[in-house]
């Protein structure tokens, strides 16, 4: 039995390298989407352009615009003349926010008395306009007490100082490439697996493996082990990248990482066998993998908290093999996560893992009588 299982890992894992496409798709298209969501998939708002609206002549408004001109966040500034440029700057998305200054913002401060300035923003980013009324917020609250200082006015003794654990400087990277290791390792698990029945099926090399002394569980086995191979070494891939290319400090213990990563794997080569014995063609494998696939991540909290979901979509997520390994991947790298707190979230992926195995090893056999 082991001997044939061993015969048909090896011959699955050839299949797999003698193809130069089969070698391309596996290595290049991962290594391509973690650049791509590493820059591009990013909550961090820079080069922000905004719109200023100075109606002031004065010496503390002008003083104000150079805060904001100085900021790293608002690189790029456009001066609006008039009101009537205003509508036109937020409708055209020229920028997602304009500052506004009126006639009277240095007189009343100059006389002791409240100078407003209007914030005006665009809804239809609504993130990115949240983020920057928070540094526009912070430049404004700053220059209030300079000001309140240089004038000898009473300011608040009051201050908070913020510290961020594990991430310091906030650097969006060290919290989304840990997560891709992750995303891209169950794409490139559940899509290896998807198309290696179906595959066998289109090629009409499923019947030789029918007639052979294999039986279907050895079938099985020998198709699930090379897609769990192949998976470990590109997340293998995936986390020498980060650590060496990304610069992202691993703190916590590889091999804890490994450990809850091999389960993680198990699970979703359970699905991919599954799918696989559902379809006939690889074209109707590759669009089950996907129609799993884009539910999985957008319930795996990687995009948005799972805190901030309704709450029976919450319970579905206790179900998602993502949901566990993202946590592992990102409490490794950045917290040093401790052996009992990655167990905890691996043991639910072993038992996921057992069941897509066992119920893709029932299914295919029920497809084989």
């Amino acid at each position: 039995m082991l001997g044939r299982i061993h015969a048909l890992i090896i011959k699955e894992i050839l299949a797999v390298w003698r193809d130069k496409k089969s070698r391309t798709v596996l290595i290049v298209p991962p290594l391509f989407q973690l650049f791509i969501f590493a820059f591009a998939a990013t909550l961090d708002v820079t080069n922000v352009p905004i719109g200023i609206l100075n109606r002031d002549s004065g010496e503390r408004a002008f003083e104000l615009v150079q805060r904001f001109h100085g900021a790293p966040t608002f690189n790029h500034i456009i001066y609006l003349q008039s009101v009537s440029e205003m509508a036109p700057f937020i409708d055209e998305q020229r920028g997602v926010m304009i500052l506004s200054i009126d006639q009277q913002f240095s007189r009343n401060l100059d006389a002791g008395k409240p100078a407003d300035v209007q914030l005006i923003l665009d809804g239809r980013k609504s993130n990115s306009a949240q983020i920057v009324a928070g540094y526009a917020q912070q430049i404004v609250s700053q220059y209030n007490q300079d000001f309140a200082a240089s004038v000898g006015a009473k300011v608040q003794n009051t201050q908070l100082f913020p510290r961020n654990w594990f991430n310091p400087n906030l650097i969006y990277l060290w919290y989304n490439v840990p997560s891709l290791c992750g995303i891209l390792t169950m794409v490139v698990a559940l899509v290896v697996t998807a198309l290696s029945i179906a595959r066998e099926r289109e090629m009409g090399t499923f019947d030789q493996l029918l007639v052979s002394p294999l039986q279907p569980l050895e079938i099985l086995i020998g198709k699930a082990i090379p897609a769990i191979i192949i998976a470990m070494a590109e997340g293998s891939i995936i986390i020498l990248a980060a650590i060496f290319i990304f610069k992202i400090p691993l703190t916590g213990s590889l091999a804890l990482l490994y450990f809850s990563m091999f389960f993680f794997v198990c699970a979703i080569v359970g699905v991919g066998l599954f799918i696989s014995a559902l379809c006939s063609t690889q074209q109707q494998a590759i669009l089950g993998s996907y129609v799993f696939m884009s539910p999985a991540v957008l319930l795996s909290g990687f995009a948005t908290p799972i805190e901030n979901m309704p709450v029976w979509l919450q319970y579905i997520t206790y179900a998602n093999p993502p949901r566990y390994f993202l946590k592992v991947a990102r409490g490794v790298f950045l917290k040093a996560m401790p052996a009992d707190v990655v167990f905890q979230e691996t043991w639910p992926l072993a038992l996921i893992a057992v069941f897509t195995l066992t119920v893709a090893t029932r299914f295919f056999r029920r497809r084989l009588l």
